[in-house]
């Protein structure tokens, strides 16, 4: 089950992707004031598909809760800052 899981996972992460390379086309088409109906069409049918994928996600145990606003802001989501090797690069000896 937990193959089964990660694999939804994984599709469920390239669909994100395809799905906002198709909004840029879609952002660029109405820029230059073509018409993106297909475009929008497929993402559309994209967005039918992540349903699904997340529905059976959800359905095998995999669900994930969404952050409100404020527990996001509580996070600590500073870069941990590392001290270079003495001898590396950018790091002067005194």
């Amino acid at each position: 089950m937990d193959n089964k899981l990660n694999e939804i996972r994984r599709k469920i992460k390239l669909l994100r992707s395809e799905m906002q390379s198709a909004e840029d086309n879609i952002r660029k088409k109405l820029n230059r004031d073509e018409d993106c109906s297909e475009a929008a069409t497929r993402l559309m049918a994209m967005r039918v598909t992540m349903v699904g994928l997340i529905g059976e996600r959800n359905r095998l145990g995999g669900e994930e809760r969404l952050l409100n606003v404020d527990e996001r802001l509580k996070l600590d989501v500073r870069a941990v800052t590392r001290k270079p090797a003495i001898g590396a690069p950018g790091r002067r000896e005194r």
